[in-house]
């Protein structure tokens, strides 16, 4: 099976397909000054076009993975990913809070799906 990576870089891709499966790297906001739910809602956002990209959107999503840089802002992230996530549709989750690689990021979500 062929591999595709799709915005690549020396460090990382943003994505890669292999096998009918795509990997997002981990998201995070561009603009940091927002609040824990403007991060979480403009990395909906780059994941839902990062998706289409790909061939692929969110009712395919099988498996998220949520970091935050406090365990406090878990009921604000969840606000925003409620509302985003189609009903019927949600995907096996884990949310953990972690130290994130810059302090100025509250949240990072990195996805598997289907393509």
């Amino acid at each position: 099976m062929q591999i595709k990576r799709y915005d690549t870089g020396k460090r990382m891709s943003q994505a890669v397909i292999y096998g009918g499966f795509a990997f997002l790297a981990g998201q995070v906001a561009d603009d940091t000054s927002q609040d824990v739910k403007g991060q979480t809602a403009q990395i909906l956002a780059k994941i839902d076009a990062l998706l289409a990209k790909l061939g692929s959107d969110k009712t395919r999503i099988l498996s998220a993975s949520i970091w935050l840089a406090s365990y406090t802002a878990y009921n604000d992230v969840n606000e925003v990913w409620d509302d985003w996530v189609p009903e019927g549709q949600a995907p096996a989750r884990a949310c953990v809070e972690a130290k994130l690689a810059f302090p100025q990021y509250t949240v990072e979500i990195g996805v598997i799906a289907a393509v």
